[in-house]
């Protein structure tokens, strides 16, 4: 009897801790809050987050299923691109709600990935983020993808939005849209995933409120509960 209990208690606590690892939206990504974000681990066997003090500012977290797509995308992406690295940026509070100086992240569903590039002898490289360049986002790249030593390592950068879209699909949702500069964009479909963007990722196609050169960004489509302010 002992043993049966001991095994109940067990099983109930091993089930709470899958439901207090659930995340909450409510509303949209520009109108909306979180309930139980999960933070992004901080590296992983090909991928860093963009500095320590974003975490220390509680600016990496994001909706539950987002954590898991994002990261078993990194995971598939060791086996499809081994010689590629690759960064993730700002997310979301906790909470959601109000993240400046983003128009969205507010819910837990949208992400900001900084652009994989590449070095002078064309090898997979983080760009280069800390407070001098404002964390990566006041980097500015020609109109041929090249910034000081780096270039944009378009075949990294599409094999990640395809590993995105292709493990939120197995995940039962989707993704809403990729922005990403539109006079940038023609590269991606040169690249061997360019059939598959073109087919199945609805990019931005018109300049937005910043250039998003420097980085790309997701908004992921997963269902969320209607957003009432308090």
């Amino acid at each position: 009897m002992k043993i049966l209990r001991s095994s109940m208690l067990i099983f109930s606590l091993s089930s709470h801790a899958v439901i207090a690892e659930e995340s909450t939206c409510y509303g949209t990504t520009s109108k909306g809050r979180l309930e139980n974000g999960i933070e992004l681990p901080s590296s992983g066997t090909n991928f860093v987050g963009y500095r320590d003090i974003a975490r220390l500012a509680g600016r990496t977290y994001v909706h539950s299923q987002v954590k898991k797509i994002i990261t078993s995308a990194y995971k598939s992406l060791e086996t499809e691109q081994p010689n590629k690295v690759f960064k993730y940026a700002e997310t979301g509070f906790e909470d959601g709600g109000q993240f400046k100086p983003h128009k969205t992240h507010r819910n837990g569903l949208s992400v900001d990935f900084m652009t994989p590039v590449k070095d002078e002898s064309g090898q997979s490289m983080h760009l280069p983020t800390h407070p001098l360049n404002k964390f990566g986002y006041n980097i500015e790249f020609d109109s041929k993808g090249k910034y000081e030593e780096y270039t944009i390592d378009y075949i990294a950068l599409a094999a990640h939005i395809v590993a995105l879209h292709k493990e939120a699909k197995t995940q039962g949702v989707d993704l809403w849209r990729v922005i990403f500069d539109p006079k940038l964009q023609p590269e991606l479909f040169k690249t061997p995933y360019g059939s598959y963007l073109k087919k199945h990722i609805q990019f931005s196609t018109k300049p937005s409120w910043v250039r998003h050169d420097e980085h790309y960004h997701v908004d992921f489509a997963i269902q969320c509960k209607e957003y009432v302010r308090n």
